[in-house]
C-alpha cells in the first residue's frame, strides 16, 4: 500500500536492499525469507515479540536523492507481488519525469505531492456511496467551486491525481472533470498553475504516449495543447473525459444539454465513492453499448449482465458469453464474435423456468416463447436474483401484448409453475391494431384511414403491387438460384429459428452475403434493423403521425414536395399516384417525429427503396432505425454524421490504401464521393438490383460494410486513380466503375441506371459482379471492428463540429457590415466571448432564461447564439469602456434596451457588436449621439420613461432650472471622453 511520506534516518537497520535506482530503494526485512541466518531470526524474534498487533511489513520502498542521508517512505507490502507492483508503477511513471529536475529540493517536493494525491485517491474509491454524493466528494466540489469561481450550478463528476505538463516540467496536481469543464490546478513551491477549458472548445482528445511525455493524455483545444500524465488510472480518465466531450458536442451539434437520467435504477450493494453524475455517465455508455450491440430502441435501460452459457442445439455446443437483462429484452452475447446474437423480447416470452443443478449443467434457467422455441441457459450466478428481476420485468409488462392475450408462467422448481399476472402498477397497454403477427413473417396490415383526396395506400411492398414476376421456373438460371436461395433460408429458420428470437451466427451472415431473396428481404432488414421491435411495440403510432401530419405545411414538406418525383422516377412503383404518396406520406410522418431533422436530400431515395419491400408503417420504422439508430446524425442540416464517417473513411484509406491517400487527398475526391456513397448507401450510384444486396449487409453488419466496400471500390481502381489529373477524372473512373457493378442472380427487371458522360468511352467497361465486390471487401478489409469504429467516429465528431463552428464564425463576422469599425480578427475574439456568455446560459441559467436563448441549429447561423439582459451586463462590465461606478448597470440595462429592437429579450451578435462599435469607434459626435440615445425610448425603461417625461415637463415650465437630470448625467460623461478615453 501506498504511504504519507515520512522521513528514515537509517534506511539500512534491520532491511536488506533488493532493488535500486537513482531516486527510489526496495528493501525486504531481514528474517523474512529464506537466508536470514541468526541476524534475520534476531530480527523476527523481535517484530513478533514487541507488538504481534503491528508486526512491521516484509517489504517498503523508499525515496532518495543522491546527495541527501535523508530517506522517505512511500509504499509497503505484505507480499513480494504487492511491492513489485508499486515498484514497477514508480519506474513506469515517475523515474523520466524526476530526471528533468535540477534541484533536490523539487524532487522530494514532486514525490511527496504525487504520493499524496495518490492515497487521496485510493481512499476515495474505499468509501462506500449511498444515495448522495459522499463527504469527501462534496468537499472536492466546494473546494472545485472556490478555486475556479464556478456557480452552485456546475457539478464536479470526478477528480483526480495528476501532473500538467508546463514545458518539460510537470506540475503535480488535481484535475476536477465538471460536466463543462476540465479544471486543473496546482501549489508547489509558491509557483500556482490553474487551467479551465470548456468542453465544447476541445478540438483533439487522444491518449498516447511520447518520449518526452510518459503515458498521457492529450488535450488541445484552438490555441493550446495540454498533457496531462501520471494517473492512478489512466484509461478510466480518459473514457470519462471522452464522454463529457461527446455530450458537449452533442450540445453544439443540437443544443441538447446534459440531463441527469432520474429512471436510474439505485445500486443495489454499495458502489465505490463516486458522485452520481459518475454513475449516471459509466449507466449511459453501458446502456449506449447494450443498445448498438443489439440494435434496440433509444429508450431501452440495461439492468445488469452476467456470464453464463447457452445451450445452441444447431451445434449442441455450450456457448459461454453475457447475458443481458433490460426491461423489455433478454439477449446474449458469445465471448467469440460471431458465435451466437440473441434477442428474446420479453413480450414474446412464455415460461421461465428453474430447472435442477447437475455437474454437467450447473444452474440451468429455461425460457419459453410463443413461437415455440425454448432457450437453454447455464452456469448462471445468483440464478434466484436473476430469475427475480426478469419475474419483476415480466410483472410490468402490459397485461395484453400485441397478437396474443396468453398468460406467462414462471417456474421456479421442479414441475410447478405460477401464473404471472399482471401487476398492479403495470403500464397500460398501447392502443392496437386487429391481429398483428408476432414475427415479420407475414404482412403488417396498415389500415390507415384517410381523406378523399388521399390515395390509399397497400400492405404490402410496392415491388409486389408493381413488378410481377413470372414463374420460377421461368426464369431459368435465375429462378434455380432465387430457389435455391429461399430453400437454404427455410433451412435456416429451421434450424436456427425465425423472427427475433432466431440465433444469429456466422452462418446467418453467410446466407446474407450470398443475397437475401426478393420474398424474404423486407422481413429480415426488419429484424436486423431493429425496426420490427419499436414496430410492434407502438402499434397505431404511424397511424396517429400520418393523421397529425396530413395537410400540415412546413418548410420540410416543400422540399419533399420537390424532391418526390425525383426519388426513383425510373422505376415503376414511383411513376405513379399510389407510389409518390406512399413516400410522402412516411417523409412527412418522419418529419412531424422528428423536427429535428425533418428532411434531408437522400432520406427520398433511400425511403422510395424501403417502400418496395415493405408496407408504409415498415418503411415508416426501418426509416427511424437508420435516422436516428444505424446511421446518426446523418440527415440533418449538415450531415454531421456523414462528415464523421467520411472522416474515417480517409483515415482507413490511409491505413490500408496508403499508395493513393495523398493521391486521393491532392484530387479532393473523397470528400465528393463518400457523401453520396454513405448517405445515399450506394442506391443513387449502383444499379438498384446492385445496391440493394449491399443494403441486405448493412441492416446485418451496419456502417463497416459501406466502409469496407468504399474501400474495395478504391482499391479495384487504384491504378487508373494513381494516373488521374484531377477529381473530374477521378470521378469519372469511380462512375464508371460503380454502374457497372452487375446483379447477375437478380429476378427482377433491370431498371435504367445510366450515367451518360461517365459510360462514353471507347471501350465498354468491364462488368463487376456485387457478390464479389463484396466478396473482396470481406476479405481485404474485415478487421474494422465496431468498438474501433465508434472510437474513430469520436475522433472525428470533434474535428467535423469544430471545423463547422469554425465555418459559423467566418459567416457571422462575414454578415457584420464592413463599417462597424472593428477589424475581422476583433470581430472573431468578440464572436468567441459572445458565444461562450451564450453558452453559459445553457449550462447554468434558470429554465427560462435557458429556454429563452436556447439555440436552434435550424436557425441562420447570425441568429443561432444570443443573449439575454443579465449576461449583456457582464459582457458590458468586462468590455465597454462605459462601465464606471454605479452608473454600469443603469447604462448597460438602457443600451440592451436599445440593442433588442424586436423587443424578444435577446440580442444576438450583429446587434451586439453594433452597440459596442458605438462606445469604441467614431468621432466624439457619434459617442455623444449614442449617448444621448441611451437617455431616451425605447432606451428608457417604464419607470424611467415615465421620470424622464416629468423631468422634461419640469425643465419646460421652469427655465430657471440651473439643469435638468439628463443635463447632469451628460456633465458627468462629458469630460470623461474628452479626455480620450474610448
Amino acid at each position: 500500500m501506498w504511504l504519507g511520506p515520512e522521513e528514515v534516518l537509517v534506511a539500512h537497520a534491520l532491511w536488506v536492499t533488493e532493488r535500486a535506482n537513482p531516486f527510489f530503494v526496495l528493501q525486504r526485512r531481514r528474517g523474512h525469507g529464506k537466508g536470514g541466518g541468526l541476524t534475520g531470526l534476531l530480527v523476527g524474534t523481535l517484530d513478533v515479540v514487541l507488538d504481534s498487533s503491528a508486526r512491521v511489513a516484509p517489504y517498503r520502498i523508499l525515496h532518495q536523492t543522491q546527495d541527501s542521508q535523508v530517506y522517505w517512505t512511500v509504499a509497503c507490502g505484505s507480499s513480494r507481488k504487492e511491492i513489485t507492483k508499486h515498484w514497477e508503477w514508480l519506474e513506469n511513471n515517475l523515474l523520466q519525469t524526476l530526471s528533468i529536475f535540477d534541484n533536490e529540493e523539487d524532487i522530494i517536493t514532486f514525490v511527496k505531492g504525487k504520493i499524496h494525491g495518490i492515497i487521496a485517491e485510493e481512499n476515495k474509491s474505499l468509501q462506500p456511496q449511498g444515495d448522495e454524493d459522499p463527504g469527501k466528494f462534496k468537499e472536492a466540489e466546494l473546494k472545485m467551486r472556490k478555486q475556479f469561481g464556478m456557480p452552485e450550478g456546475e457539478k464536479l463528476v470526478n477528480y483526480y491525481s495528476c501532473s500538467y505538463w508546463k514545458g518539460r516540467v510537470p506540475r503535480q496536481g488535481w484535475l476536477y472533470l465538471t460536466v463543462n469543464h476540465l479544471c486543473f490546478y496546482s501549489f508547489l513551491l509558491g509557483k500556482e498553475v490553474s487551467l479551465v477549458v470548456q468542453w465544447v472548445d476541445v478540438t483533439r482528445l487522444e491518449k498516447n504516449a511520447t518520449l518526452l511525455f510518459p503515458e498521457s493524455i492529450r488535450v488541445d483545444t484552438r490555441d493550446k495543447e495540454l498533457f496531462f500524465s501520471m494517473f492512478l488510472n489512466i484509461s478510466e480518465t480518459f473514457k470519462l473525459m471522452e464522454q463529457l466531450a461527446n455530450l458537449a458536442m452533442r450540445q453544439l451539434l443540437d443544443s441538447g444539454g446534459f440531463l441527469e437520467d432520474k429512471a436510474l435504477p439505485r445500486p443495489v450493494r454499495p458502489h465505490r465513492n463516486i458522485s452520481a453524475l459518475k454513475r449516471d455517465l459509466d449507466a449511459r455508455a453501458k446502456n449506449e453499448c447494450y443498445r448498438a450491440m443489439f440494435r434496440l430502441p433509444r429508450d431501452e435501460h440495461l439492468d445488469g449482465h452476467t456470464g453464463c452459457t447457452l445451450w445452441t442445439p444447431f451445434n449442441k455446443l455450450h456457448n459461454p458469453g453475457q447475458m443481458f437483462i433490460s426491461n423489455n429484452y433478454i439477449c446474449f452475447a458469445s465471448k467469440e464474435e460471431d458465435a451466437c446474437h440473441l434477442i428474446i423480447p420479453l413480450r414474446e416470452v412464455t415460461i421461465v423456468e428453474k430447472a435442477d443443478s447437475s455437474s454437467v449443467l450447473p444452474s440451468p434457467l429455461s425460457i419459453s416463447t410463443k413461437s415455440k422455441m425454448t432457450f437453454l441457459f447455464a452456469n448462471l450466478k445468483d440464478r434466484d436474483f436473476l430469475v427475480q428481476r426478469i419475474s419483476d420485468f415480466l410483472q410490468k409488462m402490459p397485461s395484453k401484448q400485441p397478437g396474443s392475450s396468453s398468460s406467462r408462467s414462471l417456474s421456479l422448481g421442479g414441475g410447478r409453475a405460477s401464473t404471472v399476472g399482471p401487476a398492479p402498477e403495470s403500464l397500460p397497454a398501447p392502443q392496437e391494431l386487429p391481429e398483428t403477427p408476432t414475427s415479420p413473417t407475414s404482412p403488417l396490415c396498415s389500415r390507415l384511414s384517410f381523406g378523399a383526396q388521399d390515395v390509399p395506400t397497400v400492405s404490402q411492398g410496392l415491388l409486389k403491387v408493381f413488378q410481377r414476376h413470372p414463374a420460377m421456373e421461368d426464369l431459368g438460371a435465375k429462378g434455380a438460384k432465387e430457389k435455391a436461395k429461399e430453400e437454404a433460408w427455410d433451412i435456416h429458420f429451421f434450424e436456427y429459428g425465425r423472427g427475433m428470437c432466431m440465433y444469429r451466427t456466422a452462418t446467418t451472415r453467410q446466407l446474407v452475403l450470398k443475397g437475401i431473396p426478393e420474398s424474404l428481404r423486407g422481413e429480415l432488414w426488419l429484424l436486423f434493423s431493429g425496426a420490427w421491435n419499436e414496430m410492434v411495440t407502438h402499434p397505431g403510432y404511424y397511424t396517429e403521425l400520418v393523421e397529425k401530419s396530413t395537410g400540415k405545411y412546413s418548410l420540410a414538406t416543400e422540399e419533399i414536395e420537390r424532391d418526390l418525383h425525383r426519388s426513383m422516377p425510373e422505376h415503376p412503383a414511383f411513376q405513379n399516384e399510389l407510389g409518390i404518396a406512399a413516400l410522402r406520406r412516411v417523409l412527412t410522418a418522419y418529419a412531424f417525429r422528428n423536427p429535428t431533422i425533418g428532411y434531408c436530400q437522400a432520406m427520398n431515395i433511400v425511403t422510395s427503396v424501403l417502400l418496395l419491400y415493405g408496407s408504409e408503417e415498415e418503411a415508416f420504422w426501418l426509416l427511424v432505425a437508420l435516422c436516428e439508430r444505424m446511421l446518426p446524425d446523418y440527415y440533418n442540416t449538415r450531415v454531421v454524421g456523414a462528415l464523421v464517417d467520411q472522416g474515417i473513411f480517409e483515415e482507413l484509406t490511409r491505413d490500408f490504401l496508403p499508395q493513393l491517400s495523398e493521391k486521393m487527398q491532392d484530387l479532393g475526391v473523397i470528400s465528393s464521393i463518400s457523401l453520396s456513397w454513405f448517405l445515399t448507401l450506394f442506391l443513387s450510384v449502383m444499379p438498384f438490383e446492385s445496391a440493394v444486396v449491399i443494403v441486405d449487409c448493412f441492416f446485418y453488419e451496419g456502417i463497416k460494410v459501406i466502409l469496407q466496400v468504399a474501400l474495395a471500390v478504391l482499391d479495384a481502381n487504384m491504378e487508373q486513380l494513381l494516373d488521374c489529373s484531377d477529381e473530374g477524372e477521378a470521378m469519372t473512373v469511380l462512375g464508371r466503375y460503380l454502374d457497372n457493378v452487375v446483379n447477375k442472380q437478380s429476378i427482377s427487371p433491370p431498371i435504367p441506371h445510366l450515367h451518360a458522360l461517365l459510360t462514353s468511352g471507347d471501350e465498354p467497361p468491364v462488368e463487376v459482379d456485387v457478390f464479389d465486390l463484396l466478396k473482396v471487401s470481406y476479405e481485404k478489409f474485415s478487421s474494422l471492428r465496431a468498438d474501433d469504429l465508434e472510437q474513430m467516429r469520436f475522433k472525428q465528431r470533434l474535428k467535423v463540429i469544430q471545423s463547422l463552428e469554425d465555418t459559423a464564425k467566418r459567416s457571422v463576422v462575414r454578415a457584420i457590415p464592413g463599417d462597424i469599425g472593428f477589424s475581422i480578427e476583433e470581430l472573431e475574439d468578440l464572436y468567441v466571448v459572445f458565444k461562450a456568455k451564450h453558452m453559459e446560459s445553457q449550462y447554468w441559467g434558470s429554465s427560462r432564461t435557458a429556454a429563452a436563448g436556447h439555440r436552434d441549429p435550424s436557425l441562420p447561423y447570425l441568429e443561432q447564439y444570443r443573449i439575454d439582459a443579465s449576461q449583456f451586463q457582464e459582457l458590458f462590465t468586462s468590455l465597454t469602456p462605459w462601465a464606471c461606478g454605479s452608473h454600469t448597470p443603469v447604462l448597460a440595462g438602457r443600451m440592451f434596451r436599445l440593442l433588442d429592437q424586436n423587443r424578444d429579450l435577446l440580442i444576438n451578435f450583429k446587434e451586439f457588436v453594433t452597440g459596442m462599435s458605438a462606445m469604441y469607434h467614431g468621432d466624439l459626435t457619434e459617442k455623444l449621439k449614442a449617448l444621448y440615445k441611451l437617455h431616451l425610448p425605447p432606451a428608457l425603461s417604464p419607470e424611467e420613461a415615465e421620470s424622464a417625461l416629468e423631468a422634461t415637463h419640469y425643465f419646460t415650465e421652469d427655465s430657471s432650472s440651473e439643469a435638468s437630470p439628463l443635463t447632469s448625467e451628460l456633465d458627468f460623461f462629458l469630460p470623461w471622453e474628452a479626455q480620450g478615453r474610448s
